[in-house]
């Protein structure tokens, strides 16, 4: 499966148990991404802590995620995200 990981308000409410379970999910077979609506100028911290954990960090520049990652040709079956309506629809900028 293909399993996409939000960072703020997502990771980063308990990095030491979301670093635990993406370890877990790879170790079961499973390829996880974080999908962030962070512009990739604001990405310094996701890739300082994430980097080397998952498959790959991937910034919508505040568009909605799905459509974003499905342009990018990648297909995501769960998604890990404490504000879901932004998986479907843009930020407000």
């Amino acid at each position: 499966m293909n399993i996409s990981l939000d960072y703020d308000n997502t990771y980063t409410r308990d990095p030491v148990m979301w670093d635990a379970i993406v370890d877990m999910m790879k170790r079961y077979g499973h390829t996880v991404y974080v999908v962030t609506m962070r512009y990739p100028s604001e990405g310094a911290e996701v890739e300082k802590y994430l980097a080397d954990k998952v498959e790959r960090i991937i910034y919508t520049s505040r568009k909605g995620k799905m459509d974003y990652v499905e342009q990018q040709l990648l297909s995501i079956d769960i998604w890990i995200d404490d504000m879901p309506w932004f998986i479907v629809n843009d930020a407000k900028c």
